[in-house]
């Protein structure tokens, strides 16, 4: 049984973790599903967004200790890197949104604790209920967040915030998660907010928004003059792509584009 859904509609994939009689709690298997899902999807080439949010009355509460503890083989199985990939399991279930060359979106509401902080992170952009509920919650564990979470923390706040966060598992709103950078913007129904940045996404160029989230990704902590170098690189390969010819007519002419494919 899977617990994360998929459907597609227009190019916009809803993912849903599909768990919510347990607030969808992270298992080992509903980590395995996030990690095949978004895999599945980045050989998509239609694909123009994907909207991740949870069924029930919460984005996810985290980890669920008490049902993975009870597999402690698998757990010590899903802790070792994969080293042509560079992550484990519970950090691959976070950085494979990232992998993807769409824009995700994600809408969270009701509790987004722990690990559900970090797969938020993960997304490109969060839309947040101004009453959800935010914590680093690992703090509480005695652990640090390690599912990609230092990393996607640091690309939003500063080190000291960060730190205060993860050290203290202090409980946010999700309008104090956007006064500290955590949320991109706040909805008082996210999802609905979420497909609406989706739809407005999906009328660009697909080749743009790939690279536009490849580079920013690539170079966030690089210097000057590596950036400026894939800067040039990606504008060189857009500049030869149909989809940057669609764009440009378009533009001139104000009608909707017609866009083929991502290339590959």
């Amino acid at each position: 049984m899977t617990h994360v859904t998929c459907t597609i509609r227009d190019g916009i994939a809803h993912v849903r973790l599909d768990r919510p009689a347990k607030l969808n709690a992270l298992t080992l298997d509903v980590l395995d599903d996030l990690v095949r899902t978004a895999r599945a999807l980045r050989r998509d080439r239609t694909l123009r967004a994907v909207v991740l949010s949870g069924e029930g009355d919460a984005f996810c509460a985290g980890l669920d200790f008490a049902h993975v503890m009870k597999q402690p083989a698998r757990v010590v199985t899903a802790f070792v890197p994969r080293p042509w990939r560079g992550t484990n399991t519970f950090q691959e279930a976070c950085w494979a949104w990232r992998r993807l060359p769409v824009p995700v979106i994600a809408a969270v509401h009701g509790h987004c604790l722990g690990g559900g902080v970090q797969l938020a992170l993960a997304a490109d952009f969060r839309i947040a209920s101004p009453d959800s509920t935010w914590s680093v919650l690992e703090a509480k564990w005695g652990i640090i967040p390690d599912m990609t979470g230092v990393r996607t923390l640091s690309e939003v706040v500063g080190i000291d915030v960060a730190k205060r966060l993860t050290m203290t598992g202090r409980s946010l709103s999700g309008k104090e998660a956007a006064e500290l950078g955590l949320v991109t913007e706040l909805d008082a129904d996210p999802v609905v907010a979420a497909e609406r940045l989706a739809r407005e996404l999906a009328q660009r160029s697909p080749d743009q928004l790939a690279a536009a989230k490849r580079i920013f990704d690539a170079t966030w902590f690089a210097g000057s003059r590596r950036t400026f170098a894939r800067e040039r690189i990606e504008q060189a390969i857009l500049l030869a792509t149909r989809n940057t010819a669609v764009a440009r007519e378009a533009a001139f002419a104000k009608v909707a584009p017609q866009f083929g494919p991502r290339r590959r």
